[in-house]
């Protein structure tokens, strides 16, 4: 027997070539459930962070009960919130969002600035915010007292308590920003745009056109979804109203807007925590129907609550539409154009 006929008898050649391409192995049907081409898809994603958001409010919910209980038939629901209890309930909401966030990034495997604190402008954007929130909060308040619908009634603080009081309620308000901003139209507004943006681009493949947007109508999508939940969130407040829910679901729009407009939320945390705080501190106004203690002034609403805002604020007040859509102009002359999907850290 001839050897190398024995060992060359099998006729299918193998090649031990380096480049000889190797085919990839298929995902199994379980992986593709989990796994998209973007990593982790984007519906388990939304639904582990609720979970864990529901999770870590319960129990500082029963932590919080346990340490200072309240008697609910003590509470008054025109009572004006406190300097010490805004502070401690804003900071740790908002620091717990901050971590849940950084768990999502870390389990996505993206960066943290991804979800809204990105971006290369945060300062400039940042106090551009603060300065025309208050801008168009006086806006606001000085058309009430031109029209007669709102009155002032005397200064409540003076001295060094202006700036002490002054510089507590704004780190106050600051927290409120970050806390309703980064949790209404950071994490879960990336991730919803995310979904959407798949789900358009696989429902309109044969559609050019309508792919070549789809990421704006998935940011617009869910802009107005949480936008409406935004306003909803605002009715349990005492004294709201409907104008009130409507305008603090407008606002949520101007300020998704701005987030399109520059890829972060920097200009609209600064001008939501300017708003608020010219509202409650600098006019002592209520603030979506509450008031806060230590504030400037003194004033009373006058008239129609449709047109003076009533219990609920200038934010009830229907000329607050035309100060939105100034905000909405403002954001347009004076914001560069960087959509939302090209902002340093956002959508790739």
């Amino acid at each position: 027997m001839n050897p190398d006929k024995s060992l060359n008898s099998d006729p299918t050649p193998i090649s031990l070539e380096p480049g000889a391409p190797i085919a990839p192995a298929q995902p199994s049907f379980l992986n593709k459930i989990f796994i998209g081409k973007d990593g982790l898809r984007a519906g388990w994603c939304l639904l582990i962070f609720i979970a864990l958001f529901a999770a870590s409010a319960y129990g500082l919910h029963i932590m919080v009960h346990k340490l200072h209980p309240v008697d609910p038939n003590k509470m008054k629901s025109n009572q004006e919130l406190s300097l010490q209890a805004g502070l401690i309930a804003e900071s740790v909401s908002f620091f717990m969002v901050l971590i849940l966030t950084w768990i999502m990034s870390k389990i996505e495997h993206r960066p943290n600035g991804a979800y809204g604190f990105g971006g290369s402008r945060k300062l400039a954007h940042f106090f551009a915010g603060l300065a025309w929130g208050v801008i168009c909060l006086s806006l606001l308040v000085l058309t009430l007292l031109k029209t007669g619908f709102l009155a002032i009634d005397r200064r409540l603080l003076s001295g060094s308590d202006i700036f002490r009081y002054g510089a507590l309620w704004l780190l106050g308000f600051l927290l409120v920003g970050l806390l309703e901003e980064y949790l209404t139209r950071g994490y879960l507004q990336y991730t919803l745009t995310r979904g959407l943006d798949g789900l358009y681009r696989w429902a309109f493949r044969n559609h050019s056109g309508i792919v070549r947007h789809s990421q704006a109508l998935a940011f617009w999508t869910s802009a107005i979804v949480f936008s409406i939940l935004f306003g909803l969130g605002h009715s349990k407040n005492p004294g709201e109203s409907p104008i009130g829910v409507l305008s603090a679901g407008l606002a949520a729009m101007v300020f998704c807007l701005s987030l399109w407009r520059t890829g972060s939320l920097w200009w609209a945390i600064g001008f939501h925590a300017a708003w608020d705080w010219s509202q409650s501190f600098l006019y002592g106004v209520a603030d979506s129907g509450t008031m806060i203690q230590q504030h400037l002034l003194a004033t009373h609403p006058l008239g129609k609550p449709i047109l003076s805002g009533g219990a609920t604020g200038p934010e009830g007040s229907i000329f607050i539409l035309a100060i939105l859509g100034l905000a909405c102009l403002i954001i347009f002359l004076t914001l560069k154009q960087t959509r939302y999907g090209e902002a340093p850290g956002q959508l790739a």
